[in-house]
């Protein structure tokens, strides 16, 4: 990656960047922007058709785009991630850990699998591809892990103890490899989105609380908006360590 911003239009451009989630929303947002700014994209998901439309899109427009079916919470299919990424393009500039899921319930009415999903996709997933990412960036001596978390990572809200129990570890977790990985080089950047109109909302199954929520009027992002946002981080000149990026749409006041 480039050093001075100045000198490069696509100032990505060389670099090879993983994005989970990319089937829909943030992730895919996020891939067709780092692909915009010259990125070879690796798009991971489960939902492969979506993953191909969006590989057709980016190469259509000139990009260059690779799809891995992935499921974040298979290490098998993690390993495979990352083999056929390195397989193909020899190095990981930037990992965007995007995938996860939001099943808001009141505690009371919380079905244990829907915590444990919560906890295998938002949490363990991420770190566990981090875990396998890391040591690629070290030999590198470089790279840039990208962690989307939420504001509910920060503020903790009604009904969403498991949710904001997930996303404040993904912001610790970030903050602590921050003070391992920097010294070698390696950026870290926690994203926590506000309010942004995207398939999370569609998660929830607790009929009352989908009521409640239907009632609420609260101004949203786009998918973009917060890709912008990641795209800033990562075009950061290499001495610049954009460690945190808390987006929320002007005019929301409540998590």
């Amino acid at each position: 990656m480039s050093d001075n911003l100045s000198t490069d239009s696509k100032y990505l451009s060389d670099s090879v960047a993983i994005v989970t989630g990319a089937s829909s929303g943030i992730g895919e947002a996020t891939a067709e922007a780092l692909a915009t700014e010259g990125a070879s994209v690796v798009l991971a998901a489960r939902r492969v058709d979506e993953l191909e439309a969006l590989a057709d899109r980016i190469t259509t427009e000139g990009g260059d785009a690779l799809v891995v079916e992935t499921d974040v919470t298979e290490e098998d299919d993690i390993d495979t991630l990352v083999e056929t990424t390195i397989d193909e393009y020899g190095q990981i500039d930037v990992l965007v850990n995007n995938a996860g899921v939001m099943l808001l319930e009141p505690l009371e009415r919380a079905d244990r699998s829907n915590l444990r999903q919560m906890v295998e996709v938002n949490l363990i997933g991420l770190m566990n591809l981090t875990h396998a990412v890391v040591p690629i960036m070290q030999q590198q001596d470089g790279g840039h892990v990208v962690n989307v978390s939420s504001v509910a990572g920060r503020e903790t809200m009604t009904n969403g103890s498991g949710y904001n129990a997930t996303k404040f570890g993904v912001t610790a977790f970030t903050d602590a490899i921050r003070q391992e990985l920097s010294p070698q080089d390696i950026r870290t950047t926690v994203i926590e989105p506000g309010a942004v109109d995207t398939e999370l909302p569609t998660h929830i199954t607790d009929e009352q609380l989908l009521e409640q929520l239907s009632e609420v009027d609260m101004p949203t992002l786009a998918p973009e908006d917060i890709a912008r946002g990641i795209v800033y981080a990562t075009n950061q000149p290499e001495h610049v360590d954009v460690n945190e990026l808390m987006i929320r749409p002007t005019g929301q006041t409540m998590n």
